[in-house]
């Protein structure tokens, strides 16, 4: 007798936007775009509050949406009600960014990604922080199985949460490799540069405007750098408590030579990653990373802080520094700037191990033989 096919319900409203995606949007949307992609015999049923965007990918035989609004408390309530009164019944659900849904029929399989609050709380709103303490724990006590996006993340539940290390499987993030890449079309380049008034050359750190990216002290490494005509661009939204930010720029007198770019479009990205010198993230913690592997598959030097899965995700391919410590900071992107040759190489052969389609073939894999017994299906 032939083996059933599996089917995997997945909860992708973090992906579902046009504008704005940005950290788990653009880490749930590569994966799904991997999901996509695999040759699976999987049937996926892909649970959205509002109905997909231009770019989701599109239905066919062995991927459907099921658009069930209204979004509010969705994995509260909307979502648990249909996946006990669907007939349609998934045989284990995915649910990709921290929140499972409150009551689940189907074994639940959980991707977590990032415990920076537990480890900087003060840097979060405590409505945030609560959210995302109590739904995360949640979350991670009910799951079946949990997947941790680095080794770092799977240390750090351990840790916190006091949960066996066999719960805890590790799948690493994946890059675009049609979008970064290096990009050699000067007159392109030149033209999207204007567009968010960038003059080359220039160091570029790249995530939203908040306290764990440790961004005013890389303002303050920067100020010290010897050479005063490089420029600093800190292309991101504006996230939480990032007042300061714009202060410290105000104090330093470098309202010149730091640029603001705000959110930068996904089809830009590729021509500042290749335009700039170094690309600098020296967060204070990252569950990964993944703009650190973009700007190496782009051509670039990177440096990233000692700090969370940095040091992991880069494997030796980049400038490691102290977060803490503004002159270690502002000697690893001199270093980064006179080595850039050898860290464009690095970077060029560490990208070579993230993938979306690896990601989620290993996701399929833990699917099918981490959460139950495929005997039961055959």
């Amino acid at each position: 007798m032939s083996k059933r096919i599996l089917s995997v319900g997945i909860d992708a409203n973090e992906a579902n936007l046009l504008s704005n995606r940005v950290g788990s949007n653009q880490a749930v949307f590569g994966l799904l775009k991997g999901l996509y992609k695999i040759n699976s015999p999987c049937k996926f049923n892909v649970y959205l509050s509002a109905p997909p965007v231009a770019d989701m990918p599109e239905e066919r035989k062995n991927w459907k949406y099921r658009v069930i609004p209204p979004p509010k408390l969705w994995t509260q309530w909307r979502l648990p009600l249909d996946l006990y009164l669907n007939k349609e019944k998934s045989d284990v659900f995915l649910s990709p960014s921290h929140y499972i849904p409150r009551y689940s029929p189907a074994p639940v399989v959980v991707i977590i990604a990032d415990l920076g609050y537990l480890k900087f709380p003060q840097y979060y709103k405590r409505k945030d922080y609560l959210q995302l303490k109590n739904w995360t724990e949640y979350s991670i006590k009910k799951a079946t199985h949990i997947i941790a996006v680095s080794q770092t993340t799977k240390n750090d539940l351990i840790e916190f949460y006091k949960i066996s290390p066999d719960r805890v499987s590790v799948v690493y993030h994946g890059y675009d490799k049609d979008v970064y890449h290096q990009i050699n079309n000067k007159p392109e380049t030149d033209r999207i540069l204007k567009k968010y008034g960038i003059d080359s050359p220039f160091i570029l750190f790249l995530g939203s405007l908040r306290p764990t990216k440790n961004v005013e002290r890389l303002i303050e490494a920067f100020n010290i750098l010897k050479d005063k005509n490089i420029k600093l661009v800190l292309a991101g939204k504006k996230g939480w408590m990032y007042e300061s930010i714009f202060e410290k720029v105000g104090k330093l007198g470098l309202e010149k030579r730091v640029i603001f770019t705000d959110y930068v479009l996904g089809e830009d990205l590729p021509f500042l990653l290749s335009s700039a010198k170094v690309f600098a993230l020296p967060s204070l913690y990252e569950g990964f990373g993944i703009p650190v592997i973009e700007a190496m598959a782009c051509g670039i030097p990177t440096i990233v802080s000692n700090a969370g899965s940095l040091p992991e995700i880069s494997g030796g391919a980049s400038v490691i520094v102290d977060p803490l410590d503004i002159e270690n900071i502002s000697d690893g992107l001199e270093i980064a700037i006179k080595k850039s040759g050898l860290y464009i190489k690095l970077g060029f052969e560490r990208v070579k191990d993230f993938n979306w389609q690896k990601s989620a073939k290993n996701v399929v894999d833990i699917l099918e033989m981490k959460t139950f017994s495929l005997r039961s299906f055959v």
